[in-house]
């Protein structure tokens, strides 16, 4: 594992000032004048001619002594590289959001149209919530999971921009897009708040579940519905295939959604209800949810350190090893 030397931290860093010593006593050995004389026993006179090597090596000694010492100070402030995680501890949220892929969400009264603009709203609202759990349900003539409760949230916009009417019938399963959201948090075995967002232009024109069964299921174990209905009030064109395959634009039969069933969802469930008419409007409603839910997060910060004295230990084992090695080997005889 390669370590990061730019964020390292010292545990004990008192020790430190252990590495004044040598300081202060260079400053005591000039201040007092002492000089200290090294005896050299010679075999013969041609030994004092000039410095050999051995006399030059002799000089390496203090400085391995030093290091060693610098080294085992270091050591003992205990370097440690470290860094911190995010999570979530008294009470986090997992979110499903439960998303209309049916053929009209292709109408182009939102720019450039609703479900490119429910997308775009959708991943913005998870980049603002990087400790929530949260999957991803989509519902046309039928439901079907798109992504499961994940903290992967890379993987969940990904899916998100996958997702598209072609995979379903088409229709509007609104009731089995609800069910189906609720017993993907109930999979959970997290004890957290649980949510569900649930944005429809439609309404329920498939599907095998009562809406409001879904409703009551939901409240049942204490899962809020944030229900979005999106769309003008007026009939809006939508992409059709004609007889010849071509694809043209038609107009949608119906003029709006069940916006009574969704209030009595919301209402059913502890949450709220909302009308998004442009997509300036469906982010603020994703910026207003966000900040409703935040207040259940309690963030603590774990800090996790990696011991790095280590190498300045062993350092100091060899720099003291090899001045005693030199003193009492090939300089044994100048001590």
């Amino acid at each position: 594992m390669l370590t990061d030397w730019t964020h390292i931290i010292f545990r004990d860093p008192w020790y430190l000032l252990l590495l004044l010593a040598p300081v202060v006593l260079y400053l005591l050995y000039r201040l007092t004048g002492r000089r200290t004389s090294v005896p050299f026993r010679i075999s013969e006179a041609s030994g004092i001619q000039g410095k050999t090597w051995r006399v030059r090596l002799l000089q390496v000694l203090p400085v391995l002594r030093w290091l060693a010492f610098a080294a085992a100070v270091v050591a003992l402030a205990r370097p440690q590289s470290g860094y911190s995680l995010k999570n979530i501890t008294t009470e986090g949220i997992d979110i499903i959001m439960a998303l209309d892929i049916s053929s009209s969400m292709y109408a182009i009264d939102f720019n450039p149209n609703r479900i490119t603009a429910a997308k775009e709203a959708a991943k913005e609202f998870i980049d603002n919530r990087p400790n929530d759990r949260m999957g991803l349900v989509v519902f046309a003539g039928e439901a079907f999971t798109q992504c499961p409760i994940t903290l992967d949230h890379l993987l969940l916009k990904s899916l998100i921009d996958q997702a598209d009417t072609w995979q379903l019938e088409d229709g509007t399963a609104l009731g089995d897009g609800l069910f189906m959201s609720v017993g993907r948090l109930l999979d959970t075995t997290q004890l957290n708040t649980k949510v569900i967002i649930l944005l429809t232009d439609g309404v329920r024109t498939a599907g095998e579940f009562s809406v409001m069964d879904a409703a009551e299921a939901a409240a049942q174990y204490n899962i809020r519905v944030y229900t979005i209905g999106v769309g003008s009030r007026t009939q809006q064109p939508i992409p059709v295939i004609d007889k010849n395959g071509r694809n043209i634009y038609d107009l949608d039969p119906r003029i709006s959604f069940d916006e009574a069933t969704l209030e009595d969802i919301a209402t059913t469930t502890g949450g709220l209800y909302f009308r998004a008419d442009s997509r300036q409007k469906l982010q603020q409603i994703y910026k207003q949810i966000d900040t409703i839910e935040k207040q259940k997060v309690e963030v603590k910060v774990t800090e996790r350190y990696r011991e790095m004295y280590y190498p300045f230990a062993w350092l100091a084992l060899l720099c003291l090893g090899l001045e005693l090695l030199l003193r009492f080997t090939i300089l044994k005889t100048m001590n």
